[in-house]
C-alpha cells in the first residue's frame, strides 16, 4: 500500500491511496497523520483504516501537487536524523582511503572502525541491543522538501550533493510509543566537500535540506529494493546516473537496531512528535567526480515506492544577524 499526501487543483489538503486508476482519496482525513494518530487511537493498524476509509473519488496524479508523505502542522515536532556507514557499499564511497576493513583495527579510519563495527555487530539476535551506528541531526520540519521543491543549499556551502536513501516515518503516541508508519524514499542531501575536510565537520555538513517522498509505503520494508539515482543537467538531459540498493539484505544494520538506538532516548518519544530518520546509503555522484550545480535537477527512482522523487538544486542566500546581549 502507498499512501500520498497532496494538494488539489483547488489548493486543498488530501490523503490517498496511490492505485494503478490515480489517487483514491481518503475521506475524513486531510493528513497522514490525523489518519495515523485515528489508527493508533482506535488500536486499527493504518493499512486497515486506510483502506476503510477510501472512498470512490480518484484523482490523478498529474493534477496534485505532492506534499511530503507525513508533516505536522507545527515543524518544531518533526525531528529529520539518520545514520550512516550502514550499508555494504559505504565503505568505498566515504572512505576511499581504505578499501578494506580487515587487518589491523588500529590501522583503520575512524569512519572504516565504525563500519567495521556494523558489518561485526549491527544485526544481533531479535530482541537484543546491536552495536551503535553513526547518527546525525538534519534539522526539524522546516528542512523537508516534497517531490518537485528545490533543495535550497545555503551560499557558505561547498557543495550539494544528494545521497538516495530510505527514510522511516514515525509518529509517538501518547503513551510515548514510536509508531512506525512506514518508509518512504528520500533525497538526505549534504555537503560532502565540507566533509571530507574532517571528519568532525559531519554535523555541519548534514544540516541541509531533505526531499522525501511522495509516496509512504505501509508495512515492512522489502528485504532487497533497487533504485537509480540521476542527475539531470539544466539541458533536461541525464549527466550522471547509477544504480542503488538497499533493504537488509544490502546493510550491515538491521533496522530495528537503527530504531533502537534512535528511540532509546527519552528526547526521542515525546508525544505527538513525528520523526523522519534516514537509514544510510552506498551511491553518491560526488564519489564519481560529479558537482552538482544550481539549475540541475536530483531524480531518486525506486519501483516499491511509486513516483520518482525529483528536486532542482537552489542556493538559498543566508542573512546573518549578529548576536546581541541583553
Amino acid at each position: 500500500m502507498l499512501i500520498v499526501q497532496f494538494k488539489n487543483a483547488s489548493g486543498e489538503r488530501a490523503v490517498g491511496l496511490l492505485e494503478a486508476a490515480g489517487i483514491r482519496v481518503i475521506e475524513g482525513f486531510k493528513t497522514t497523520y490525523a489518519l495515523a494518530k485515528a489508527a493508533i487511537a482506535e488500536k486499527k493498524s493504518l493499512a486497515a483504516l486506510a483502506d476503510a476509509s477510501a472512498g470512490s473519488t480518484i484523482v490523478s496524479p498529474a493534477s496534485v501537487t505532492w506534499l511530503a508523505p507525513l508533516d505536522h502542522e507545527d515543524p518544531a515536532h518533526c525531528y529529520v536524523t539518520g545514520t550512516g556507514l550502514t550499508h555494504l557499499g559505504s565503505a568505498d564511497t566515504r572512505d576511499a582511503m581504505h578499501k578494506k576493513i580487515g587487518g589491523d583495527v588500529e590501522a583503520l579510519s575512524d569512519s572504516m572502525k565504525m563500519f567495521r563495527l556494523g558489518v561485526e555487530g549491527g544485526k544481533p539476535a531479535e530482541g537484543t541491543a546491536g552495536v551503535q551506528p553513526e547518527w546525525f541531526y538534519k534539522g526539524d520540519g522546516s528542512v523537508v522538501c516534497a517531490s518537485g521543491e528545490a533543495l535550497k543549499m545555503p551560499d557558505f556551502a561547498l557543495d550539494g550533493g544528494e545521497e538516495p536513501e530510505i527514510a522511516g516515518l514515525y509518529i509517538i503516541g501518547d503513551d510515548g510509543q514510536p509508531y512506525r508508519l512506514g518508509f518512504a524514499i528520500g533525497n538526505e542531501f549534504s555537503d560532502h566537500v565540507t566533509e571530507r575536510q574532517n571528519y568532525l565537520y559531519l554535523a555541519h555538513s548534514k544540516l541541509r535540506a531533505c526531499g522525501v517522498g511522495p509516496a509512504l509505503l505501509v508495512g515492512e520494508l522489502p528485504e532487497h529494493i533497487d533504485g537509480v539515482s540521476r542527475v539531470y543537467g539544466a539541458d533536461g538531459k541525464v549527466r550522471w546516473e547509477k544504480a542503488f540498493v538497499s533493504g537488509e539484505q544490502n546493510m550491515s544494520h538491521t533496522i530495528a537496531n537503527l530504531e533502537h538506538h534512535h528511540f532509546k532516548y527519552d528526547l526521542f518519544k515525546r508525544k505527538g512528535d513525528v520523526h523522519i530518520h534516514f537509514f544510510g546509503t552506498a551511491t553518491l555522484s560526488f564519489a564519481d567526480g560529479i558537482s552538482v550545480q544550481p539549475g540541475e535537477t536530483f531524480e531518486i527512482e525506486a519501483p516499491a515506492f511509486g513516483p520518482a522523487l525529483r528536486n532542482p538544486l537552489a542556493v538559498l542566500e543566508t542573512s546573518y544577524a549578529k548576536v546581541k546581549a541583553l
